[in-house]
């Protein structure tokens, strides 16, 4: 396919409202036909992956029930204030580049557009949550 891809920088200095605000900017391209693809993991600490990842940690699996909530409620002001969630936010995001781009994902959904989860998995520390957004087909 023909495809035009345009990377974004994160400024990991900036708060997540911050992020959220420019995302809507981008909001008039959704208009035009373009896929947006924003790639990280809501539970990201790599600080305390232990092997094997046959379980999810105890935080990390409560974190990301948290976030899956809060996105199935559309609650983006909470999402984005994602320091203030408590020790088990703070667990999943010790930094925030891989869980920004949520962020602007978000910041795209319409009123008219569902969310679907699939790959919602947590391996240890990490999340493998995976989101589409967007209105869905009308029945045949």
């Amino acid at each position: 396919a023909d495809i035009p891809v345009v990377q974004l920088s994160l400024a990991r200095h900036r708060d997540g409202p911050w992020h959220y605000q420019l995302a809507r900017h981008l909001a008039p391209l959704r208009d035009e036909g373009v896929l947006i693809v924003a790639s990280g993991d809501m539970v990201h600490n790599l600080r305390l992956l232990r092997w094997p990842l046959d379980r999810a940690e105890p935080w990390a699996l409560h974190a990301q029930q948290r976030f899956n909530r809060l996105i199935a409620e559309g609650a983006h002001g909470a999402l984005q204030h994602y320091e203030t969630l408590g020790a088990e936010a703070q667990l999943a995001i010790p930094t925030p580049e891989h869980y920004l781009p949520l962020l602007y994902a978000l910041a795209l959904q319409t009123d008219d557009d569902e969310i679907r989860t699939f790959n919602d998995d947590v391996l240890g520390s990490l999340s493998m949550t995976s989101l589409i957004i967007g209105a869905q087909p009308a029945a045949a």
